[in-house]
């Protein structure tokens, strides 16, 4: 059994997760993804099976694939966005995720990236760095209002923590899940979605990336239904948001800060418009790079591999 792995959260974290792979006898071959389609192309019909991130597993991949050696694939966390799921079905290529493992630590993420912005800790960091005592005014989160986009398992995670630590919270989902609202009578949430944006002083985007969310916050929502000058934080994906309707928001005063762990092209492209932008914090994706989440993605990653192929 060949196997591809090319998510580098696993192979730079040590742990049981990586005792549980080599310890199976494969032939292991490493990539740092994310791989684009091209050099898939080029290796990928060597594969038996591949523990993947975010590669480029489109239509073309998998059928090259296929008409080699390529019969499993193992999705390192939880989206799914860049496997063409349909090509996959079509070519009878099983697919399994890390759903529900890393819902705390993208959680704890988001809170971080708001503390951050709010207490100004990035400046004034880069500013005692230089030995300068700079002082800006920062702002209390108590009180303030959040809108969750996406009340699945980070959102549940993180609805639980900001009600902790004295938020607001609101919430949108295409899916009620009423045993969870029924044990969290204090989370309030809203049938659609302009509610959230009018109501919200701070936006967490916990969306799948699909058709119906691609742009799901675009130039038109920020001139006419952000009525109180959000943050917006964004630890889904990148094409969530248009990005140059987002700096037009926040050069009219439209949002107060975007925070994003998720950028439409990863690594960081020499041309990314956000970079450097006034009130804009970018994280390398990072959300989930955690030593404890990385071993339970990392494990079920392995274990949904090894089930696939006693299935198979």
């Amino acid at each position: 059994m060949k196997v591809l792995l090319t998510s580098t959260s696993f192979q730079d974290t040590p742990g049981k997760h990586q005792e549980l792979l080599y310890e199976q006898g494969f032939e292991i071959d490493t990539l740092r993804g994310p791989i684009k389609e091209s050099e898939l192309l080029n290796i990928i019909g060597d594969y038996d099976a591949v523990i993947c991130g975010d590669d480029e597993y489109t239509e073309k991949v998998i059928a090259k694939g296929v008409s080699g050696n390529l019969r499993y694939i193992s999705k390192y966390g939880v989206g799914l966005d860049k496997i063409d799921l349909e090509a996959a079905k079509k070519y009878n290529i099983p697919v399994t995720n890390c759903p529900g493992v890393n819902f705390d630590s993208v959680a704890e993420h988001v809170l971080a990236l708001l503390f951050t912005f709010e207490k100004n800790v990035h400046l004034q960091y880069n500013s005692t760095k230089q030995g300068s005592w700079k002082r800006w005014v920062g702002h209390e989160i108590m009180g303030k209002t959040i809108g969750i986009v996406g009340l699945g398992a980070i959102g549940k995670a993180l609805a639980k923590k900001c009600i902790a630590l004295g938020l607001e919270v609101l919430a949108f989902d295409i899916y009620k899940d009423e045993d969870f609202l029924n044990d969290w009578p204090s989370i309030n949430f809203v049938e659609n979605i302009e509610e959230l944006f009018h109501r919200s002083e701070i936006i967490s985007l916990h969306a799948p990336l699909t058709k119906e969310t691609h742009h799901l916050i675009n130039g038109s929502v920020i001139a006419e239904d952000l009525k109180k000058t959000p943050i917006i934080i964004n630890t889904s994906r990148g094409k969530l948001v248009d990005s140059e309707a987002i700096i037009q928001g926040l050069e009219e005063k439209k949002i107060r800060g975007y925070l994003a762990d998720v950028l439409d092209t990863e690594p960081m492209a020499e041309n990314e418009p956000l970079k450097g932008v006034e009130n804009v914090i970018i994280t390398p994706h990072v959300g989930s790079r955690t030593f404890q989440s990385v071993q339970r993605q990392g494990l079920m990653a392995v274990n949904n591999l090894l089930n696939l192929i006693k299935g198979g």
